[in-house]
């Protein structure tokens, strides 16, 4: 027994949480939730008008999603809320069928999140190259902005020094200390700045009403029949996808600014877990939110699964309790964090001319395309399989034009080896039938694949035609340096494939 306890109390160190042994943890993971806590309102306000249901509805849905996500999901410290791409998702749903069929709706994208995550859907995430990655971050960084230009539009003029202050304490106040994190700071120095002075500008009040009681569980109020699930499937099925999407790509880009690794296969069921919990308590869903989640990690330095609860726990609080403090905040020191935030997210060093220089031209333009897409639609989705597919596109191009095939007849003239380099797929092996002389060739032909991978039917395909073009002027052809897998699928298919001659 004795000997059991000594490595026993190095493993519970081990897993016992940084914030409860360290108090510097600790105060950057309160002060991080609170911070993220005050820049959700105005955000969870306005996603619920996108949606068109109150802005109840949204504020419930963002204070279950990270209390829930914040214990079963993949990602320690990433922020997942009500959203705008979930609300674009759901709004049709809603105008023409009601609130109890948009909660059933979540509830059934939820479903579906846990199966496609027990199914493996995360995996898939190791197809999105860095170029779609490097534009799924600075589409964000502008579709960060470009949500905070009606704050500046038609506003009194007060607004525009309040946010240059709000901006130049965030900038100057980390060198001084980082004991605060900066942007809490700013919102609190505003927000008395204008009650105090009486100055009239937009705040977090005029965006709607804060709930005054806690979200009370109950069934969405729809008839439980097959039309029922027949109307609600699609659009839940296009959340579940949405969600997952902007979740794993959030994860990935936490992944590299901690330099820690995350479950995906997790947080892709916990996003599936949260909406189920959200939906049961009549929110309208949510997933990962890349600008409060920037300011968690990359603003507020938390890394922990403390500051996520913090986020929605703090946001419940602040709105019940704390409700016309709260109202009071000016919309400007809320818009200048998220202006920040939009600066601190842009990969500056993508476009600086060197970079662009040293790139291929393909990269920058698979990139550009994610960019375009993201910005045009708004829906970080479509722009992230569109760059994919665009990069899939550029790489089969690429090593198409590695493929090559050369000729070598023997000195007396009777064999003609053809040697045939590159990976033959789709792209390659379409202008390989075009790349022998079958009329002045002799009789014996070798055909020389020790330097080549076969990947595909359509380059078994291929070779068929080769064969089959010389036996109609009754040479033989013999291939040869097949590696393994390109013999079994060879074996497999040659002679098989309709119109392969």
């Amino acid at each position: 027994m004795s000997s059991s306890t000594p490595s026993a109390v190095p493993l519970l160190r081990r897993l016992r949480p940084d914030w409860l042994t360290d108090p510097k943890v600790w105060r950057t993971e309160v002060l991080a939730g609170l911070v993220v806590a005050l820049a959700l309102i105005p955000e969870a306000i306005s996603f619920s008008i996108i949606a068109g249901v109150e802005p109840a509805i949204g504020l419930f849905a963002s204070f279950t999603m990270a209390v829930v996500i914040a214990v079963v999901g993949g990602r320690r410290a990433m922020i997942s809320a009500a959203t705008g791409a979930v609300a674009l998702v759901i709004a049709p749903l809603n105008r023409e069928h009601g609130l109890g069929y948009l909660v059933a709706a979540v509830i059934l994208a939820g479903v579906f999140q846990v199966a496609l995550g027990a199914l493996g859907v995360a995996r898939l995430m190791r197809f999105v190259p860095r170029s779609v990655m490097v534009g799924f971050v600075n589409s964000l960084a502008i579709l960060i902005f470009l949500a905070q230009v009606p704050e500046m539009r038609d506003v009194p003029w007060a607004v525009y020094p309040l946010m240059a202050a709000g901006l130049a304490l965030m900038v100057f106040l980390p060198r001084v200390t980082t004991v605060v994190p900066a942007p809490l700071v700013s919102i609190a120095v505003l927000t008395v700045v204008t009650v105090a002075a009486g100055i009239a500008v937009p705040t977090v009040g005029d965006k709607g009403a804060l709930p005054s009681s806690l979200p009370v569980p109950g069934l969405p109020d729809v008839p439980f029949t097959l039309d029922t699930l027949a109307t609600i499937a699609p659009y839940a099925f296009a959340m579940a996808l949405v969600g997952l999407m902007e979740s794993l790509m959030t994860a990935k880009l936490v992944d590299e600014i901690t330099d820690t690794r995350s479950s995906k296969t997790r947080e892709s069921i916990g996003q599936g877990v949260a909406n189920i919990v959200t939906g049961f308590f009549g929110g309208m869903g949510g997933c990962a939110m890349i600008g409060q989640t920037m300011i968690n990690v990359k603003v507020s330095g938390a890394r922990t699964r403390l500051s996520t609860f913090l986020a929605g726990a703090f946001l419940m609080v602040l709105c019940i309790v704390f409700g016309p403090v709260v109202s009071d905040i000016p919309m400007a020191a809320l818009v200048a964090v998220m202006v920040m935030v939009s600066c601190a997210t842009f990969d500056w060093h993508s476009v600086a001319p060197g970079t662009l220089r040293r790139m291929p031209a393909g990269e920058i333009a698979v990139m550009v395309i994610t960019v375009g897409c993201v910005v045009a639609t708004h829906n970080l989705a479509v722009g992230v399989v569109v760059g994919s597919v665009t990069a899939m596109v550029v790489f089969a191009r690429r090593v198409a034009r590695l493929a090559d095939v050369t000729a070598v007849t023997d000195p007396d003239g009777t064999t003609v080896v053809y040697r045939v380099t590159g990976e033959l797929f789709f792209a390659s092996s379409n202008d390989l039938v075009g790349r022998f002389d079958y009329a002045g060739d002799p009789d014996r032909i070798v055909v020389d694949l020790s330097a080549a991978h076969i990947w595909d039917a359509s380059s078994v395909a291929a070779l068929d035609a080769v064969v089959h073009r010389y036996a109609q002027r009754g040479k033989r052809v013999e291939i040869t340096g097949l590696n393994e897998p390109s013999a079994r699928l060879h074996g497999k298919l040659s002679g098989e494939l309709s119109g392969a001659h």
